[in-house]
């Protein structure tokens, strides 16, 4: 399954070569590394272009996915040969569907809904043979060629980034205008922001986000890019904090939007919605900013 990308690979160095998914990997594409060691090739995310082009660029001996989203693990079952990493803590969404259909949380309709999306335009296959790695795990392709898991949970509990020679790759810290997503069950807020802080530190020539922005060089570009895609919480922290100044429930903050433009119809968005609302609200809470007024009534204080 080898097949050439042509331009649509960008080469970062010797060893390192991103896969530039279609629309720079805006969503349901990405764009997906691929690293040549000199005894083994593996590829990170393996996006639906990947399987629409039937391969990557090189034999692939072994799969790390990011975390266990839909887009980030379409070529897993592509690789039927390769072994399949993630983060401990992802591990049973890349096991079984189920598995899968927990780590967003949905339920009814909308998980059946949904389900069918992630097999039929995803591929999802269940990899069962899935391997488990920790914060700090080095992968040694052979040749001096290494690459170094960094666990940065929120977006899920096991979402991590990788450390590639001159290269580092950020996955669903993707920088994008639209702001962190932190909407699912197994997402966490004061996680993804904790994560922003650490990553803030990485130094690297070359900084790779699976979906929208893609390659971006140098340190200060990737740090103007960070502190503005962080700031998009404490935005929707305040938007959200305005909207209380009158009395509203969880149900009229999903109905209000705010992480998603009205248009946007998709079957998860009223469930993003309610998650990133009710996390929003518990901070406001506990910082003493908004109370429960009665019965699901919140108001800020």
């Amino acid at each position: 399954m080898i097949t050439d990308w042509g331009t649509d690979e960008r080469r970062l160095s010797g060893s390192v070569s991103v896969l530039v998914g279609a629309n720079n990997g805006g969503y349901p594409s990405g764009n997906s590394l691929l690293i040549r060691g000199a005894s083994e090739t593996v590829i990170i995310d393996p996006s639906v272009d990947v399987v629409w082009r039937g391969g990557a660029t090189a034999p692939v001996d072994a799969v790390i996915n990011s975390h266990s989203h839909e887009d980030h693990m379409a070529g897993n079952g592509l690789f039927v040969d390769a072994r399949v990493h993630v983060h401990d803590a992802d591990l049973p969404g890349v096991m079984s569907i189920d598995g899968l259909m927990a780590v967003y949380g949905l339920e009814g309709e909308t998980r059946r809904e949904f389900e069918q999306t992630v097999l039929e335009e995803f591929h999802f296959t269940p990899r069962p043979d899935a391997h488990g790695f920790t914060d700090g795990h080095v992968f040694d392709l052979g040749g001096g060629v290494d690459i170094e898991a960094v666990h940065l949970p929120g977006h899920t509990r096991g979402h991590s980034g990788f450390r590639v020679g001159n290269t580092f790759f950020l996955s669903d810290i993707d920088l994008t205008g639209f702001g962190p997503y932190y909407g699912d069950v197994w997402s966490d807020l004061d996680d993804f922001e904790d994560s922003l802080v650490k990553v803030r530190n990485e130094e690297a020539d070359f900084y790779v986000t699976f979906h929208h922005k893609g390659i971006i060089e140098g340190r200060d570009k990737f740090v103007e890019l960070l502190d503005s895609f962080h700031s998009v919480i404490a935005r929707r922290h305040d938007a959200m904090l305005d909207y209380l100044s009158e009395p509203h429930t969880i149900a009229d903050m999903v109905e209000h939007r705010f992480i998603y433009r009205p248009h946007v119809e998709m079957a998860f968005v009223d469930s993003v919605e309610r998650r990133s609302a009710e996390m929003h609200v518990a901070r406001m809470i506990r910082q003493g900013e908004a109370s429960e007024i009665e019965p699901d009534f919140f108001r800020a204080t």
